[in-house]
Parts: structure tokens; sequence; C-alpha cells
């Protein structure tokens, strides 16, 4: 029996750097089938590479636990559960904010610190949970981008708020208003136009009433779109200036020619995936697959770089590193957080739709001031 204990005894020791030295897992939790796939595909084709970029590197080895959440939220916050049941402490995702704002909760009892490459939602940070950290800016910070360039560039002008009445479109026109309201200035109108709406002409006859120089719409391009075209229909030439909620193919054509000068706030051009050595080029991606790639690579980095700083995978030690005042190189850039987990530098940019030399109208830029 001695000699059966000392045996097992050896195995441990020897055993024990192998053990110590187990890959990290990183849960990826991602929409690889519904209508966000597209976006699925290319967070997973970023957080593959980072992966496998930093294994080759040396450290500590990381293993990617990869999970369709099908951008449903009921099935996102199961894999919270799924995740710490397996032993992960460290996530990227989820990328829609419904399914980031149901499933948090679940991740923060789990003791599980989640990096969401995507979700702009501006509430799901606000209660500033110890676990979340957001890489994409904030509705409520692109909201502010937009006062501060309305602020800069009207003046003492007027200035006509708009929103779709939705949970969105409210929020990023509320968050125009206070930024005017910092600056010193206040809109002249604050109205609505409803989600769905098929007629904007008398919204638009109370515009001109109201003398606006320039209106600020908090919605989605159909509406937008729909509202240009009243405006200039009733003799309104201002100006509409709106988020990234207006990137839609099919807005200019909508809109009809009143669409130039339309001014969006919005990310940049996404960064590239780094190139892998040895490898031909990369196959096509689809446009959603390069928005996200590269964030999630980033997301990774983050979180491996986290791991270093707090000497430690469990979760509210990483947490508390990523919080640290320094800021993380990555991919993206330098990224820091504030108290609520939204990033100290959100990077944004505005882009004008303009007629192009075939005629078109596109949004070109980017423009990075008044």
């Amino acid at each position: 029996m001695r000699h059966l204990a000392a045996a097992l005894l050896a195995l441990l020791v020897a055993s024990a750097p192998a053990l110590a030295q187990a890959p990290v897992k990183i849960g990826l939790s991602l929409p690889l089938t519904g209508p966000d796939a597209a976006y699925g595909q290319g967070l997973r084709l970023g957080a593959e590479q980072a992966v496998a970029d930093l294994n080759r590197s040396g450290g500590r080895k990381l293993a990617l636990v990869v999970a369709d959440d099908a951008g449903d939220p009921k099935q996102g916050a199961a894999l919270a559960r799924k995740f710490a049941a397996e032993g992960v402490s460290l996530v990227v995702g989820p990328f829609a904010s419904s399914v980031a704002a149901l499933a948090q909760p679940a991740y923060e009892e789990a003791g599980i610190v989640l990096v969401t490459p995507g979700a702009t939602w501006t509430p799901l940070t606000g209660r500033g949970a110890w676990n979340l950290f957001r890489l994409a800016p904030s509705d409520a910070q692109q909201a502010a981008f937009a006062g501060a360039y309305l602020a800069d560039r009207y003046g003492a002008r007027r200035i006509g708020l708009v929103h779709d009445r939705t949970t969105f479109g409210r929020g990023l026109a509320d968050e125009v208003a206070r930024t005017l309201k910092a600056r010193g200035r206040r809109e002249v109108l604050f109205e609505s136009l409803p989600r769905g709406s098929k007629d904007a002409a008398d919204l638009a006859e109370r515009l001109k009433r109201a003398a606006v120089e320039a209106v600020y719409f908090g919605g989605l391009a159909p509406e937008a779109a729909l509202l240009i075209k009243a405006m200039r229909e009733a003799g309104l030439d201002a100006p509409l200036v709106g988020s990234d909620g207006l990137l839609d193919k099919d807005f200019a054509q909508a809109a009809g020619p009143g669409a130039e000068g339309t001014v969006m706030t919005m990310e940049p051009e996404p960064r590239r995936l780094p190139e892998v050595r040895g490898t031909k080029a990369p196959p096509p991606r689809t446009p959603e697959a390069e928005a996200v790639a590269a964030r999630a690579y980033a997301a990774v980095e983050l979180l491996a770089q986290g791991i270093v700083r707090a000497r430690s995978t469990q979760g509210q030690k990483v947490a508390a590193a990523l919080r640290q005042e320094a800021p993380i190189r990555t991919i993206v850039g330098d990224l820091a957080f504030d108290a609520q987990g939204d990033t100290r530098y959100p990077d944004l940019v505005l882009r004008t739709w303009r007629r192009t030399p075939d005629g078109r109208i596109d949004y070109l830029g980017p423009e990075t001031g008044p």
C-alpha cells in the first residue's frame, strides 16, 4: 500500500507542471445561425486567428470554446450556465444587445468576464456590472459625438430633433439634447416620426414653420429617408444628421436627391486582421464579417493581457486588471474602460452622403469635424 501511495504521489508531482499550464478556456458566444449569422462568422474568424497568433507567440496557451447563441436572448443566457459548467471564466460576446442584456446577470453570478464586441445599447452598462466590458461605442457616446458636431457646426442656428419612438431612436435624440444643453444650446423643436410611418408631410411642415436649419434624426434609414423626402417637398433644405442607423443600401434611393448632404456618425472603416505568415491570401469575406472580425481579435487580445496583468484567470481578478487606468494595446488601438465598462476612447467619425461622379449618392468620408 505504501508503494502504491508513493507511486501516486510521484505521478501527481510529475504532472503538476502540465496541469498548471493547461490552456485557458475563452468562451465565444456568437450568432452562427439566425439573422446575424454573417456577423457571427466574422467574429469566429477574428477570435480563432487571435488565439492561434497568441499561442504561436508563447506564454500561456489559450483554447477557444465556441457556442452559437443564434442571436436569441434565452439561448444566450443558457450559454452562460454551459460555460460555467465547463470551467470557462472569460467570454467574448454576446454580439447583440438584447442577448447581452439578458445573459449578463447569469454571467455575473457565475463569475465570468464578458467582453462584448458589438452591443451598443446604452443601458447595458448602466449599473456598472463588474464583469461587463464594451468595445463598440455605445449609442449614447455616438449621440454625444453628434451633439458636439451640431453645436460646433451650427453655432446659434436653429436645430430640430426628431426620433422614431423606439428605445434606440429616443435614446439618441435625448442624448443629443443633453449634449446641446451642456454646450449652452437648446433645440427649437423635439418631435417624433414613429417607426413604420408612411407619411411625414405634417412633420416636415412643423419643422419648416419652426425655421429649423439642421435636423437630427434618431432612428433608422426608412424613416430618415421618408423625412428627408417630405422636407424637400415642403421646401425645407435643412441637412439631416443621424447615426449609423442610416447605413442602408436603399437609403439614398428612398430619400431621393435630398439625401445628398446627410451626415452620419459612425465608426471608421474596420481594421483588417493581421496577415498570417506563410499562407495564401485569405478567401473573400462578407462585409458583415469584415466589419467585426478585428474587434473579436481585439477582445481575445484584451482578455489575454488581462490574464497577464492579473496573474490569474479568475474572473473578478481579470476584470479588476482590465479596469486599470493604463490602456491595453490591441489591433484596434488602445483600449481602456470607465467605471461602467464603456470604452474611454470611442472611435467615431462623420461620413456624408454625396453625389459620386457616376451620378449615384453614396456615403463618403471620413470627416473628423465640422
